[in-house]
């Protein structure tokens, strides 16, 4: 085959009219743009994060970049990846790239000149394309057809491509949830599936970034019914989980909330799925909030909504109320009327309480907690003037008893 384009994009696309991309192009005119920037752009998509591939050897690539005034940053030079930063954009440029041995998560590469040995490498037709600077498209691999026909393939025998790397897995997933409109062959799926035993040799990490990626996609419910199928639900999420209660979250036209749609489908234990994946502080509160907190009835009034609201947050009593109550009239008013309302603030805190006349110590936590329970049952209405006379009112009586503030329950 002749290494000739398949097209050429005219006008040309947003992307290459970037005036810092065109300075690295113009030092670097051997570079071509590959990876998403040509799927997107042939979508009509937006453009995230634009990078590059040249035939030239890294240090040839700095050298370059350098003489011309770039700064240059050796992001990953054992693969042969520098960044170009140019008016405060970051471009990395990689040395096109052969396999010299892969271990199913790393590979160790030579460099090479050859474009179409670089995207063999690659996992995906969709993602093996590179377009030059006047708009040239190369595909090596029938990308440009799978991308308009829906089909995610991997670039050859997808059995040998997982192998290389299992996280190859998880990504198949992540694309087909947004780019796939044909489902997989049957040997694509037998690869999976065989594959699926490598994915515990992958960091927890990467398994909760690739799963955070498919659930944020648009609708990945077809994609996460494929995962279930082949097994890798159940290795991902081996706490519990199921797929139909996510497809009824999507169904009823919840808000696109990753960690919300993960509470849907996760049926075991949070706690252990945030510490397995090591999810971060605010996602695992939050996760363990939306499967545990109470959540208002659709018909309790203003009081009852107040002391909800002063005991939690607002977005997550929202996502409660799709998971336990739908889209319906009555639930639909319910957020709106939360979405609506302040959230209570209760106004004492420790140092009023001593300030009031309680030596510090662990009586002063008991006193607070007291008059914040007064506070919640009137409904967090009161201000900070009638909280203080509460205030002082649990210290006398408690005083009067003979046991102080320890008398208070």
């Amino acid at each position: 085959m002749t290494d000739d384009p398949v097209l050429t994009i005219e006008p040309l696309p947003d992307c290459l009219t970037n005036p810092a991309l065109n300075t690295v192009l113009q030092t670097i005119p051997t570079a071509r743009l590959v990876g998403g920037v040509v799927r997107d752009t042939l979508l009509g998509r937006a453009v995230a994060d634009i990078d590059l591939a040249s035939p030239l050897p890294p240090d040839s690539v700095i050298a370059a970049l350098r003489g011309a005034g770039i700064r240059v940053v050796p992001t990953g030079m054992d693969h042969g990846t520098v960044t170009a930063v140019v008016d405060g954009h970051g471009f990395e440029i990689t040395t096109l790239r052969r396999d010299v041995e892969t271990d199913g998560r790393h590979a160790v590469v030579a460099f090479t000149t050859d474009w179409r040995t670089d995207a063999s490498r690659r996992d995906f037709t969709i993602n093996a394309m590179s377009m030059t600077r006047d708009g040239a498209v190369y595909d090596y691999f029938g990308g440009v057809d799978d991308l308009n026909t829906g089909i995610v393939r991997f670039v050859g025998d997808a059995a040998t491509r997982i192998a290389e790397d299992y996280l190859r897995i998880l990504r198949f997933f992540r694309f087909f949830a947004r780019y796939g409109r044909v489902g997989p062959d049957a040997a694509t799926l037998a690869a999976i599936h065989g594959g699926v035993p490598g994915l515990h040799r992958l960091s927890v990490e990467r398994v909760w970034s690739e799963l955070s990626k498919i659930l944020a996609a648009p609708d990945p419910r077809r994609a996460i019914a494929l995962m279930e199928t082949v097994g890798v639900i159940a290795a991902v999420v081996p706490e519990g989980a199921e797929p139909d209660r996510l497809v009824r979250l999507i169904d009823v036209g919840a808000p696109l909330d990753v960690i919300l749609r993960m509470s849907a489908l996760l049926t075991g234990d949070p706690v252990a799925f945030a510490e397995r994946l090591k999810l971060s502080g605010l996602e695992r509160d939050r996760l363990v909030a939306l499967r545990h907190v109470p959540v208002p009835a659709p018909d309790a009034d203003d009081a009852a909504l107040r002391r909800a609201l002063a005991d939690n947050e607002g977005g997550v009593l929202v996502g409660r109320s799709w998971l336990v109550g739908g889209a319906s009239a009555e639930w639909t008013s319910l957020r709106d009327r939360m979405a609506a309302m302040p959230r209570p603030v209760f106004p004492l805190s420790g140092r009023d309480v001593v300030a009031a006349g309680q030596p510090p110590g662990p009586a002063v936590g008991m006193v607070l907690r007291h008059v914040r329970g007064w506070w919640l049952q009137r409904g967090c209405v009161d201000d900070l003037a009638s909280c203080r006379e509460e205030l002082l009112r649990c210290l006398r009586e408690g005083d009067a008893s003979g046991g102080g503030a320890a008398a208070i329950t």
